[in-house]
């Protein structure tokens, strides 16, 4: 889902989602989520998608439908994580995007909705905007399965009747915070939609209002290397403890899952503290425009055009130091290997064998917009995060895998 070029078509390198769901002491629900890659038909354009994708979160405030679906030139998702959801009963399963930046859940994007007994349509058209890409349907409520045995009666599904952007997957299961969901209704702006976990919470099948998420960085490009957990965490995924750090009340980054950091490398101060998000549908780490400027300067990186990525040497590599995101009195290093795309996968994004390219990039507009940063799963593939609806707070840990040098 995202801008410029013609769209690519998706192939879906982890198309089922091996091992079985399994409980995490009393409530918690785990799920095994996979890593895909859109590589069919072209290479992988990670800043285009990007860029694009914050250009829209940016501009969030602006009211979906009337904003307009194709508005904003639309691509395949580049790269993601999907979940496989049933929907109806007996259920359909759907390859579902796992998106913290967006709330709607909703299918039928490649495989058809198919209408059980559980299946009811409120008759209310629903479209969602995300810049990337955008859906137009009608809402149904339905029962919704995560996992075997885990059900959510009566949950909001909009169901696409056009989509662009998703070629290759069902749709997105959104696991942002629920007001993203005004606006989304076309005939009724102001109503919010409770989200899954939402439901999961009130109708009792999980004790906290948390979703947790667990990244292994990739070393292959077909593999099943994450979880995710409703209910509450998982200790096997994590090391030390979690620290938390309250949702941002500042700018764009207030309506999502956002937060205020400040970032140094090594002792350079990159980005002063400011607002941004934490997004599993974005691949890279974005920062403002300024602040990468300062980065590249301090890195002496190239930039390439053929990828748009940044481009280091060996010799620079070996002298590359810690990138800091500092979190409230929590500081979270990413290591040099972690700062950069697995060497394994370059041919997949249009670039070169044995070059060495930095995931840090320009968000696309300089700093006090509001939104000066997102972490997306790059940073999150070496960081467990906690996403408490009720606390309104994110959390992070340490994994195995923060100081792994398999990139």
């Amino acid at each position: 889902m995202f801008p410029a070029a013609s769209l690519l078509t998706i192939l879906l390198l982890a198309l089922s989602i091996a091992g079985s769901p399994f409980e995490v002491g009393n409530s918690p629900i785990t799920l095994p989520i996979a890593r895909r890659l859109n590589t069919s038909g072209g290479t992988i354009n990670l800043l285009q998608h990007d860029q694009a994708r914050a250009a829209a979160l940016k501009d969030h405030s602006i009211s979906t439908h009337d904003r307009r679906a194709g508005s904003i030139p639309a691509t395949n998702d580049a790269i993601g994580y999907t979940v496989a959801v049933g929907v109806g009963s007996p259920a359909t399963t759907y390859t579902l995007i796992v998106d913290t930046g967006s709330s709607n859940t909703w299918v039928g994007a490649t495989t058809p909705y198919k209408m059980t007994s559980t299946s009811v349509n409120t008759g209310q058209p629903v479209m969602v905007d995300y810049g990337s890409g955008a859906f137009l349907g009608t809402e149904y409520t339905d029962t919704v399965t995560l996992g075997s045995g885990l059900t959510i009666t009566h949950q909001s599904i909009g169901v696409a009747s056009t989509s662009t952007g998703f070629t290759g997957v069902d749709g997105i299961l959104g696991i942002g915070p629920v007001d993203l969901t005004v606006n989304t209704l076309i005939n009724s702006p102001a109503t919010t939609i409770p989200t899954v976990t939402d439901n999961l919470y009130g109708q009792g099948a999980i004790s906290q209002n948390v979703v947790a998420i667990f990244f292994e960085p990739p070393t292959s490009p077909k593999v099943i290397n994450g979880e995710l957990t409703f209910g509450g965490t998982d200790a096997t995924k994590y090391t030390g403890s979690i620290a938390y750090t309250p949702i941002t009340p500042y700018g764009s980054a207030s309506g999502f899952w956002g937060i205020n950091e400040s970032i140094t490398y090594g002792t350079t101060t990159i980005l002063s503290t400011t607002s941004g998000i934490v997004d599993t549908s974005t691949t890279l780490i974005l920062i403002a425009s300024n602040a990468f400027s300062t980065y590249q300067s301090a890195t002496g990186a190239t930039l390439e055009r053929t990828t748009g990525l940044l481009r280091i040497t060996s010799t620079q590599y070996s002298a590359l130091k810690n990138l800091n995101f500092n979190v409230g009195s929590n500081t979270y290093a990413l290591t040099p290997n972690g700062q950069i795309w697995p060497r394994a996968l370059n041919t997949y994004i249009g670039g070169t064998t044995g070059f060495i390219y930095l995931v840090v990039n320009s968000i696309g507009f300089p700093s006090g917009q509001g939104l000066d940063f997102i972490n997306g799963y790059t940073f999150l593939e070496r960081f467990y995060s906690v996403f408490d609806v009720t606390n309104t707070r994110i959390g992070f840990a340490k994994t195995s895998y923060t100081d792994a040098i398999t990139n």
